[in-house]
């Protein structure tokens, strides 16, 4: 993954002069965020079943289909950008679930192997998309900041370092929050 330094320094500027309402500087920025953003959709899709019928393409486009709609934030940081994403992929996916689950009236559930990712034990089972997504919700409700962590960390796959740059905060309140997360987490999913 490539550290948030490495990318082009004019995101930050390309973001403001989109929220401003230049609509051809959405179109600078899509290369130039493009990459990272696959690398997200790929950490995102490789953590669903095998057999999942969306892929990484399709996760990036409709993400931008929803990016674009968001004309009239005003971006912090082209990490503030990179976060947006991290969560509207999420919200895809959960969604494409739900409808997934609606179709098939109750049946296959999408899972998630909460073990490799977290590396603490929740039975050796696999935890369910929808169950982890309403977890996060009251998680983001007692504790907003530790749901981004769990999100940056989990979905977006960023190290503690990254994770710590992106919310302005130190890593030692990072690793904390993460381990909090990661214990409240385990407790809500293994009931």
């Amino acid at each position: 993954m490539r550290e948030p330094s490495d990318l082009p320094d004019n995101i930050s500027e390309l973001l403001d002069e989109w929220s401003g309402g230049d609509r051809e500087a959405w179109y600078r920025l899509v290369p130039l965020v493009y990459g990272e953003l696959h690398e997200q959709a790929h950490r995102y899709l490789r953590r669903e079943r095998k057999n999942h019928t969306l892929q990484t393409t399709a996760l990036i486009h409709e993400a931008f289909l929803k990016l674009i709609e968001q004309r009239s934030i005003h971006w912090d940081n082209r990490a503030h950008f990179f976060w947006l994403a991290s969560e509207i992929m999420r919200r895809i996916l959960v969604d494409y679930a739900k409808n997934r689950n609606r179709l098939k009236r109750g049946g296959d559930v999408e899972f998630v192997s909460f073990d490799s990712a977290w590396q603490i034990a929740v039975d050796e089972s696999d935890v369910d998309l929808l169950d982890l997504d309403e977890a996060l919700t009251r998680l983001a409700e007692l504790d907003e900041q530790q749901s981004k962590i769990v999100q940056l960390r989990f979905f977006s796959g960023l190290k503690i370092e990254e994770t710590a740059e992106v919310l302005s905060i130190s890593t030692a309140t990072v690793k904390r929050d993460w381990n909090m997360a990661k214990a409240w987490l385990h407790h809500e999913l293994s009931r």
